[in-house]
């Protein structure tokens, strides 16, 4: 589960101020007995964990169902997932949470990295119920080095509870006004590890901005690294089945991480070595198989119910929808399935191994030492010339009718993304015109997209029905979902070319010219 805390730095003989200061009348604080927590982190030898903003703890000292714990990053500054598991053997890190960073370590050995005794109070901020606002722990942290103490510092983690946002934003006046300051977001164990010296760079290099001087091969590594990087950070969440906060799957950002890449490699062929390029496009083919089994039917699942409950006034038979999901439901575990396997299979542990190598130093050719500026434009070009003026298996996209069939629309839906994605790549060289051809690619993209889920629904309705032939009501089911997937199939049609007249807009296209 998601864990908000802020964090402050003060000096050891800070005085905790008078906390009740930050609530309305009745609230008052609490203050529980101190405890002693002593927490061994565990990592590489070379902080693989630590370095990609993750970690691996055995705590004694709290509550024995938290006994391990692994946090896992998140795109949020001060936020992280935490799950926890109790200890089964002593010194044995139980399964579940080890597997979880596998995409962190990549196999290598874990052992003890540092090791913190912590004495904690924790003030509790409670209304007038009892019920705890927010909680405001202040730690005296010492690093030990074997039974000698390598350093200390006072730290305070201010976590909000069942209070207003707001609260957080007093309570924090507080302690600046005592004298605290705002911590750099830095887990005490990172700050324990960096105490003589800084860590090494994430395996993953983050992000980083390109100049209008950059080199091509400057923007290949950035599109590479943001892919690999969508890919990595969802791996934990894809084993734990979990989904995401924004109500998306990791399975499908894996997915899409994974088919960017492929596709990125693709359109800069012309600065890749060709020999690497064929290796790795290979075994992500291979990974995309397995994760697009489990996609398709999460998006199958999710839409049959938003299909079933299109027309309120004509209601489906609940016992048929629900025979239909259950038989998605076994698809869909089956599928889990499959895809537990692939990540756990040596295969995909050298397929990260290689991917982290990527991200660090891309196999490129001679060609992408040139100016970015120079290169960009030509090819971002061609995904674009085949998207607007077809060629081989689809026609142009101006050129779609509404009586082609569905494999030449999915085959323009995939040359869009094609050409969406060399657009989003070019867009910091080139500059907003980029841009603005890429998020009108993308809304042409929404509508082929919906496209292709209707039309692959309406097959499925139709496939699942066949499977028991003598259920006449499952039948008539069938036959009506798969009637509103085709008439879906037809506004899709009849709105694309609307959509395509703005991505053709002038200001969109003018710097492909």
């Amino acid at each position: 589960m998601p864990e908000e805390d802020h964090r402050y730095l003060v000096a050891e003989e800070f005085t905790m101020p008078d906390l009740e200061a930050a609530g309305k009348g009745g609230t008052r604080v609490a203050v529980r007995p101190p405890v002693t927590l002593k927490a061994t982190y565990y990592d590489t030898a070379d902080r693989l964990l630590a370095r990609a903003g993750a970690s691996l703890r055995h705590r004694k000292g709290e509550s024995a169902a938290k006994a391990w714990t692994v946090h896992l990053p998140s795109s949020v500054a001060g936020v992280r997932h935490e799950h926890s598991r109790p200890a089964t053997r002593p010194g044995v890190v139980p399964p579940v949470l080890l597997d979880l960073v596998t995409a962190y370590r990549r196999g290598a050995d874990l052992a003890p990295a540092a090791v913190l005794r912590t004495v904690r109070t924790v003030h509790d901020v409670v209304n007038r119920d009892g019920t705890v606002l927010a909680e405001v722990a202040d730690d005296f942290v010492t690093v030990l080095d074997g039974r000698k103490v390598a350093h200390r510092f006072r730290e305070i983690a201010l976590e909000l509870r069942a209070g207003p946002p707001r609260l957080l934003d007093r309570l924090e006046d507080l302690l600046l006004t005592a004298g605290a300051t705002v911590s750099d977001s830095v887990p005490e164990h990172v700050r324990a590890l960096t105490a003589g010296g800084p860590l090494a760079d994430p395996a993953v290099p983050p992000p980083a901005p390109l100049r209008r001087k950059a080199r091509a091969g400057d923007v290949v590594t950035e599109a590479i690294r943001r892919d690999v990087a969508r890919i990595v950070r969802h791996d934990p969440f894809a084993r734990l089945r979990e989904t995401l906060p924004n109500g998306d799957t990791p399975v499908h950002q894996m997915r899409v991480g994974t088919r960017r890449l492929r596709s990125d490699l693709q359109t800069f062929q012309a600065l890749l070595d060709p020999a690497w390029t064929a290796t790795l496009r290979a075994e992500l083919s291979w990974l995309a198989e397995a994760l697009g089994g489990a996609r398709d039917v999460e998006v199958l699942r999710a839409r049959l119910r938003q299909t079933a409950a299109r027309d309120p006034l004509a209601p489906l038979a609940a016992a048929a929808v629900e025979r239909i999901d259950a038989e998605l439901a076994a698809r869909h575990e089956k599928a889990l399935t499959a895809l537990d396997e692939a990540l756990h299979a040596p295969r995909y542990v050298a397929l990260l191994d290689s991917l982290v190598e990527a991200a660090r130093a891309p196999g490129l050719s001679p060609p992408a030492s040139a100016r970015a500026t120079e290169v960009l434009p030509d090819i971002a070009r061609r995904p674009w010339r085949r998207l607007a003026y077809g060629g081989g298996a689809a026609p142009a996209a101006g050129g779609l009718t509404l009586d082609l069939p569905d494999d030449e629309w999915h085959e323009v839906r995939k040359r869009a993304k094609r050409a969406r994605y060399a657009a989003d790549a070019a867009a910091p060289i080139v500059g907003p015109d980029a841009a603005l051809l890429a998020k009108a690619i993308a809304k042409a993209q929404t509508v082929l997209g919906e496209h292709q889920d209707a039309a692959i629904a309406a097959d499925a309705w139709l496939d699942i029905a066949a499977s028991d032939p003598d259920d006449h009501t499952l039948a008539v089911t069938a036959g009506r979902l798969f009637e509103r997937e085709r008439a879906a199939v037809t506004r899709s049609r009849n709105t694309f070319p609307a959509v395509w007249a703005a991505v053709m807009e002038e200001k969109n296209i003018a710097w492909l010219k």
